[in-house]
């Protein structure tokens, strides 16, 4: 990754540090995270039609195969009907169809960091990474083909989100916005539609109960479109910080923010207004970032952080109880897993928990 020296990109870095000079974080692993948000070259892509050009004009390079790879770092995780899928670093691709007993190694074409993984059904998925590179899965994750890369920019795109097997969007570094209309075979850079003038990074994407479509990022930049991803209105936020993850609830309108230092808002009518979630550690005040969530079929919302932090709500996010495992290692992810269980992704790969996040046995 290329380090930036300009003003707006030192001062995020100063937040990096912050943050890894917490008690019981993991630096090394903090900024790994965090600087795939932060600290990119500028993404300035026009519009493009996505092909695997760079096949033809150099030898792929597929993800080295690793007999460890479930326990090397993983960024994002989901569902893909009942087989999860995992990515992380250097192009690694896990599936598993065991609810996380077992995973298995995917053939991929990249050996870049991948940031996100997204499927809207147990066929069609897509994840993205470095180098601005979105690839595709048409068996469950499985197989995967490249459908979109820049590599002279080497900016990272951070979250990806399909409405259906056609329409979908990505976002990333220094204000990406991608949309494509027929399942990836072609992308276009749709920034413009954003009112973004600094090009704050764009980390995270969510649709929200009879709503639409949200985006947070840098600075605590908030973006919502109600037309699903035509139009989009810029937000007044309640925070300044960067914002890392957004999430909708299982209620109309309703949605969570979150990000550095355990922030995290709550709004019931899709931004408009905000209310802080306090959230209560052993010790006092969670004060950990926050990364990564899930919306379980109960309605159940869990939140994953830095730290070893577990959080969960059974009132749309109203309120919740926090949980910080013993091992105090990052995590980037989280999903469901059967009979109540957890995945947990991050630091050390992924893991089954309790409900909780604890380890089994535990």
């Amino acid at each position: 990754m290329n380090i930036l020296l300009n003003g707006r990109v030192k001062a995020s870095f100063g937040a990096v540090l912050s943050l890894s000079s917490m008690p019981n974080t993991d630096p090394p692993l903090i900024v790994c995270l965090l600087l795939s948000v932060i600290t990119l070259s500028a993404f300035n892509t026009l519009v493009v039609a996505a092909t695997n050009s760079a096949d033809t004009t150099q030898a792929t390079l597929y993800s080295i195969e690793s007999s460890n790879a479930s326990g090397n770092l993983l960024l994002d995780v989901a569902h893909a009907g009942n087989r999860l899928v995992a990515v992380g670093d250097r192009g690694h691709i896990l599936f598993s169809d065991d609810q996380g007993g077992h995973w298995t190694q995917a053939r991929v074409p990249t050996r870049q960091m991948l940031t996100a993984v997204y499927f809207v059904d147990e066929r069609h998925g897509w994840a993205v990474g470095h180098d601005a590179q979105i690839l595709a899965s048409e068996d469950g994750g499985a197989t995967w083909t490249r459908q979109f890369e820049d590599l002279k920019r080497e900016a990272p795109l951070l979250d990806v989100w399909f409405k259906d097997a056609s329409t979908g969007f990505a976002v990333g570094a220094y204000g990406a916005l991608l949309a494509t209309s027929d399942g990836g075979q072609h992308w276009e850079n749709v920034s413009e539609r954003l009112d973004n003038p600094d090009q704050f990074h764009l980390n995270a994407i969510a649709a929200v109960k009879d709503a639409g479509l949200f985006v947070v990022g840098e600075q605590g930049s908030m973006f919502r479109s109600a037309d699903w991803g035509q139009t989009w209105e810029r937000v007044e936020g309640p925070y300044q910080g960067s914002l890392f993850g957004v999430i909708g609830t299982a209620q109309p309108s309703t949605l969570l923010a979150y990000g550095l230092r355990g922030n995290l808002y709550r709004s019931t009518d899709f931004g408009s207004s905000w209310a802080p979630v306090e959230l209560k550690a052993t010790r006092g005040a969670l004060e950990f970032g926050l990364s990564g969530a899930t919306l379980l079929g109960d309605g159940s919302l869990v939140i994953v952080g830095n730290g070893g932090s577990v959080i969960r709500s059974s009132d749309d996010g109203v309120t919740f109880s926090v949980f910080n495992r013993p091992d105090r290692i990052s995590l980037s992810a989280v999903t469901a897993a059967g009979n109540g269980k957890l995945i947990l992704v991050g630091q050390g790969g992924a893991h089954t928990t309790t409900p909780t996040g604890a380890e089994l046995g535990q």
